[in-house]
Order: structure tokens, then sequence, then C-alpha cells
């Protein structure tokens, strides 16, 4: 006999726990399918295992500075890759014990085995026990992604191989080429750089970072050469064969390179693949579901969050989602137009939210153009953390905060800052004339916003940079 819910959620990422979880709160009898661990690419093969692993490396990095701070280190530094794996362990076990517990408090039922749609209402769940269906009102598909693998290149994953694997590599190469200078590509190198790794970097486009601001992949260029990581970019690897127990990459122009992994960090795709979508009818562009601004598919009942929808691949995405996909299948209206920050955790960290320059000049947007480096601020000078800057865009229609960009110690956490202000849909001047504390890393946003208006006083007098079209 089938169990009926009022939601049921085919996924229990990031974005397919929080909707249970958001179900359950509002009253509503909720269901996860889930066939691998609690939490997904994010908690298990992502996100958090990632952050687990910089960590120590920024660590070692900041022990490497300690003597410009006047603080000697005595002996040799060293690290235990293994240890570091197995605190890594006892992070995500935590983690996914926490999710559990969360299910169990809120009485969310979650159904071992994997999920496949078997008609409207209806998910069929099979498993090692066996066969079971469930019905329910309302389905939300929070199925994930997948990294891409490039068609025709060695298969071994001892040596060709993805973040999934990467993440729980038992020992270090000597040599590694990392294929995609994203976001995945650049956590990576600058992580294993610390820990003694030879790095290359291979991005087919013209520079790191190529989907967010270009100064942000520019300065994040400047700071790994100086530390001894390679990066190539405007080329692609041609070539990739195994001999000898290495991997050799010809490059465009014909330059090799040889390394002993690679790792691809070109990108991810929808995990959309057989999970009976033919059943209702609903159909995919290049994998993805397309969905409406309130995750509604064009099935009634149906909705699609996450990085399975392609709106955006981001795990604060999908939780947001999947709250704003609960709040419409339970009838409260409502569209989801958020702004979402980005996140790259290289030391220093990279965020950014909003507009960038070339969406600008994209949509015919005239901005003016507020930034701060670092060096100029008391806090990063305090705690020797100088590197990067605070970009933002303003209006020059309506003066409004259009955009923040930075590349600095702690952008990851000022970001959110700069996320409430775009939502607030606030003015560049309101930006300028807050009150923030003294001395922060966060005061960079106030100085670039001042900036954007030729306000700024902590700077030198120079003019405003007017950007037009095609300027």
């Amino acid at each position: 006999m089938s169990q009926h819910f009022d939601i049921v959620v085919i996924g229990a990422g990031p974005g397919g726990y929080i909707a249970a979880l958001k179900a359950a709160q509002m009253g509503a009898k909720a269901a996860v399918v889930e066939q691998g661990h609690l939490g997904g690419t994010c908690l298990n093969l992502g996100c958090i295992p990632s952050k687990a692993l910089i960590a120590p490396a920024e660590l070692l990095h900041r022990i490497a500075a300690a003597g410009d701070m006047g603080v000697g280190v005595a002996g040799q530094v060293s690290f235990d890759w293994s240890k570091i794996q197995k605190r890594k362990d006892k992070v995500v076990a935590a983690l996914r014990g926490g999710v559990q517990t969360l299910f169990d408090s809120r009485g969310v039922v979650l159904v071992r085995g994997r999920g496949v749609i078997a008609g409207k209402g209806k998910v069929q769940v099979t498993g090692d026990g066996g066969g079971r269906e469930i019905t329910a009102d309302n389905t939300i598909i929070a199925v994930g992604s997948v990294p891409a693998r490039i068609p025709g290149w060695p298969s071994d994953p001892e040596l060709v191989c993805t973040s999934d694997e990467a993440l729980g590599w038992q020992k270090l190469p000597r040599r590694l080429l990392i294929v995609g200078g994203g976001v995945i590509g650049c956590e990576f190198a600058c992580m294993l750089r610390e820990y003694g790794v030879e790095v290359t970097v291979v991005e087919m486009l013209q520079g790191l970072l190529p989907e967010m601001e270009s100064q942000l992949g520019s300065e994040l260029a400047r700071i790994f050469a100086r530390r001894g990581i390679r990066c190539m970019t405007g080329v692609k690897v041609e070539n990739l064969a195994i001999a000898g127990g290495a991997v050799k990459a010809t490059i465009t122009g014909g330059q090799t390179v040889e390394v002993d992994k690679v790792l691809v960090a070109t990108g991810r795709r929808p995990n959309t693949a057989d999970i009976g979508l033919e059943k209702v009818g609903i159909e995919t562009d290049r994998g993805f579901i397309r969905v409406n601004d309130r995750m509604q598919t064009p099935v009634k009942g149906c909705y699609c969050i996450g990085d399975a929808n392609g709106r955006c691949l981001l795990a604060h995405a999908a939780s947001a989602q999947g709250v704003a996909a609960v709040e419409n299948a339970l009838g409260h209206k409502r569209d989801f137009d958020l702004p979402v920050p980005n996140a790259v955790y290289t030391f220093p960290e990279i965020a950014s939210v909003g507009m960038t320059t070339r969406e600008a000049r994209k949509k015919s947007v005239p901005v003016s153009v507020g930034f701060f480096p670092l060096r100029y601020l008391g806090k990063a000078m305090a705690v020797g953390e100088t590197d990067g800057f605070v970009k933002v865009l303003r209006g020059r229609g309506d003066g409004r905060l259009l955009g923040v960009h930075a590349i600095c110690h702690n952008a990851t956490e000022i970001i959110s800052a700069a996320v409430a202000l775009l939502g607030q849909k606030v003015s560049a001047k309101q930006a300028a004339e807050m009150a923030i504390a003294h001395p922060t890393i966060s005061e960079s946003l106030k100085e670039s916003a001042e900036h954007s208006l030729d306000m700024a006083l902590n700077l030198p007098a120079r003019k405003v940079i007017q950007m037009t079209v095609g300027g």
C-alpha cells in the first residue's frame, strides 16, 4: 500500500532537505527520497569537505607569513594529510547526522532508495529492500548535478579525475594539471599549492573565474603567480595521453605539460537522466528542467529546485528555492527573485553579487564604478591581509547599488551585507552613508560606495570612473 504525503521531495541535498523541513514547519506531511548520504553533493562531495581541506592549507599559508608579523615559529612546520582527511570525514559525518536529527525533530519521513517519477503525484522508490510507491499532492525534484567529464579522455580516476575523487585522495600528487579555471579549479589550485603540489591551471577562456567580474580573476592570477601556481588562459588541452604512469597534456600551440594527475574542473551537468520525467511530460533543455519564478514546472503540482533547474548552481540558491517552492506548493504565492551571491574560498576569498560590468555593457546600463584597494584599509594592514579590493557598480540613472565584487580577506562574510543592500534596492548613497564598525574589513564596502559617488575620503582624490556602453 502506498503512503500519501502533502509533499514528497526527491533528493536530500541542500535544496531538498531544506524544502522538506520547511514543509514540515508549515504543517505539511513531508517525505524525502534519498539513495545516498543526506546532504547531497554540497555536504558530501562539495562545499563542506572542500572547505575542511582548505582550512588547514590556509593555516599553513598564514604560518609561513608569521615572521612578517613578528611571530617566530620554531622548528619545521609540516602537515599530516591522513589526519587532515580524517578530520574532514569527521566534519562531514557530524553534519549528516545533524540533518537526520532535524528530520526526526520535525517529523520528516526519510525514504531510503532511488526515487523515480512514476506518474503525476507518484514516486517509485527502489533499493536493496525492494520497491515501494509513495504518492503526494506535490512533488519537488531536487536531484542536483554531477561533475562534467570530457568525452574521449582517459577514464582512470587514479590519473584523470573530478572533484568527487580528488576530495578523497589518500595521497597527494607531486604535479597536478587542473583543467578549468572556474571556482572549483581555483579553490583546488590555491589549496593544493600550500600542500606542496606543483599546480598548473589551464582555462580555455581569457581569464580565471570567467563568469565573474573580470578584475577578480586578474587579481587572483597575479596572486597565484606570486605563489608559484602556473596559470595558462586562452588555451585548451588539445590531447591527453597516459604514458609510464604519468599524464602528458598537449596545450594549444604545441606546448606539453607532464603531470601525475589531472583534475577536470570544467563544470557540472544536471542529474536528471532516467528519473521518469517522460512519465509526466516534462521536457529538458540540455538536461535542465526549466521552471518559472515560482519553481513550477509545466506540470501542475511538480516543482524543481537547485542545480537541476539550471538557474543557479549554488547550494544556498537551492535552499532558498526550496523554501519558495514549498510556499508556492502550499498556496502561498511567492516569486523567487532574490539576489544570490557567489563565493570562492581561495585565500584571499572572493565574493560577488549583482551586476558585473560585462552585464552592464550588454544591457546598456550606464554605471559609475567605485574601487577601494585593501592596502588603504586600516584593518587589512593591521592583520597583514592587504591583497585585493572591493568594487561596486552604481547605476548613473537612479543611483542604485547594482553590484558588489570583492577579493579580500573575509570577502565571503562581508558579501552578506551587500546581498542585503541589493535585496532592499538601496542607493549607493545610502550604502556610502552607513556607519560601519572600525576597524573592519567591511569598511571597504562603504569606502567603495563612496568612491562611486566621488565622495571617497580615505583614497587620494581622483575622478570617478564613468563607464558607458562600449567604454
